[in-house]
């Protein structure tokens, strides 16, 4: 008789103890310059329960609003994705760059911020997933820059849970600094008055969007349709900011104070690394200075993109400019053939979508496999790899021949086959095995590389298809945070090819090797 109380007691205990350690924060010991030393800048996160809430949508409104009003506004993604930055972008006017505390790193994170507070009057940040999702998730990018959440709630069919789900996004991680929530698709003042009632005191109403027809950003496999395929894109996100100006959205947020990385280090007592609590493990890359600025002075580099290659990081583009090289685009879809240069890189995107054009485009897959015959180096990222295999078979099941440059097949399928974060080794990219010439750039790559052997890339997957290579792969992804296996890494004659994305910056050294001009593999 007397086992039951104890029994619930330990329960109980055990329950709060699973509580306490959902609404930890995992980031410690971070170093904070003192109040009023930094940058001053209206920003918030808009976040929500989950994914399908209206995050994008929301996001993009507001960016789309007050740049209506004269403002420089700035967004950023949390997380690895490439399709929303593209609406965006469409929205706001300006790049959007990924903010990730693992993918871009701590340090990389707060210089975008800080650069982005010293030239906007608001800084936007589009979270990943739910708010608490992920590891890191958008709460820890939220709690560690101490940048207030929008909660953005899709209450069609709610009525008092409204403040129950509220409660749980304010309150759930302690010290979350939170800002308010929107009641998504509310098409009523009966009904927004009814979701407001029951909030808490503290936790702010900023109103209603309403569901708008005129207001769609279809979607398909892998996100949203690609702003640049939507022909009345502009329209859409002008009627989405219209609905902004009847919310307490109208106005600016709160102001957040952001610091450089240089305050940062002159705060710290030493020079040794301050830990996060996330950039501890074997997947980390280098983090010591390394020459970027003209580093390929003197190298061309191709990057196809277009609708069938678009999945590029806009720290990629930033990073290759910096090191002097001459970027050079072009169409895979448009172009009859591929222009002169040193280098060729095709990132990921569609191609599965535009398979029959690609496959008609005989001159422009002849003048690839032309640059392939030169031996000169050739990058490639998911649907880039694809592209460069023999066959490529879509969704309905319809074959197309590809470039043949990799001996393999490609199949689409309506599962998901990967997705997530991941970090892998290139062994093979050692400096002995790196430049070959005695040219300057290539003296000044191996002078960069000479600083750290570090041989780690960090980059995410996310794809629908299916690949049987008949090669031996010569190294192998571990996702974060599982460390499960993940995505394979072939080097075929001239060829460097993946299933990952890469993110440039996440090892600057070792992607100045990958870039070199003189590198034969």
């Amino acid at each position: 008789m007397t086992s039951a109380p104890k029994a619930e007691k330990m329960s109980e205990n055990k329950l709060d103890k699973q509580t306490e350690n959902k609404q930890k924060s995992p980031f410690q010991g971070q170093i904070k310059p003192q109040a009023g030393s930094g940058v001053l800048c209206s920003a918030l996160i808009v976040a929500a329960p989950h994914s399908g809430s209206g995050k994008t949508t929301v996001t993009a409104a507001l960016a789309r609003y007050h740049r209506d009003q004269g403002r420089k506004v700035t967004v950023f993604k949390v997380g690895p994705d490439f399709i929303d930055p593209m609406i965006l972008r469409k929205a706001s006017g300006e790049l959007v760059y990924q903010l990730d505390l693992w993918l871009v790193g701590e340090q990389g994170c707060r210089e975008l911020l800080h650069r982005a507070a010293m030239e906007s009057d608001l800084i936007l940040i589009e979270g990943v997933m739910g708010l608490f999702d992920g590891n890191p998730s958008s709460a820890d990018l939220a709690q560690y820059f101490n940048i207030p959440v929008l909660g953005v709630i899709d209450a069609k069919a709610m009525a008092q849970t409204f403040a129950a789900v509220s409660f749980g996004l304010a309150k759930f991680r302690e010290n979350l600094p939170f800002s308010g929530v929107i009641a998504n698709r509310v098409n009523s003042e009966r009904h927004a008055e009814m979701l407001s009632a029951t909030l808490p005191d503290d936790i702010t109403f900023y109103g209603r969007i309403p569901k708008d027809e005129v207001i769609t950003l279809p979607e398909r496999h892998l996100g949203l349709v690609q702003a640049q395929e939507l022909s009345d894109i502009d329209v859409q996100l002008n009627q989405a900011a219209s609905h902004i100006e009847n919310t307490g959205l109208k106005d600016l947020p709160a102001k957040v104070e952001f610091f450089s990385q240089q305050q940062i280090e002159n705060e710290a007592d030493t020079a040794t690394n301050v830990s996060t609590g996330v950039i501890t493990d074997e997947s980390s890359a280098e983090s010591t200075d390394v020459v970027i600025e003209g580093a390929l002075t003197g190298s061309s580099i191709i990057i196809i993109r277009d609708n069938a290659f678009s999945f590029i990081y806009a720290a990629n583009i930033a990073f290759l400019t910096q090191t002097g090289a001459e970027l050079i685009y072009c169409s895979a879809l448009d172009d009859d053939t591929l222009p002169e240069g040193d280098i060729l890189y095709i990132p990921g995107g569609y191609p599965e979508l535009y398979a029959q054009k690609l496959m008609d485009n005989v001159s422009f897959l002849n003048s690839v496999r032309a640059f392939a015959a030169s031996n000169k180096p050739i990058v490639a990222e998911c649907g880039g790899m694809m592209y460069l295999l023999d066959q490529l078979t879509d969704m309905s099941g319809q074959a197309f021949s590809m470039l043949g440059l990799m001996p393999g097949k490609a199949v689409m399928q309506k599962k998901l086959a990967a997705l997530g974060s991941q970090w892998v080794a290139l062994p093979f990219f050692d400096i002995g095995d790196s430049a070959t010439d005695n040219s300057a750039a290539s003296s000044s790559i191996q002078a960069t590389a000479n600083k750290s052997n570090a041989n780690i890339m960090r980059g995410h997957s996310f794809h629908y298809s299916s690949a049987e290579i008949d090669l031996t792969p010569v190294s192998q992804t571990t996702h974060h945070p599982s460390k499960r296996d993940g995505e394979f890494v072939y080097q075929h004659n001239n060829i460097l090819a993946s299933y990952m994305h890469w993110y440039f910056p996440s090892n600057p050294s070792l992607t100045l090797r990958i870039f070199d001009k003189s590198r034969y593999l």
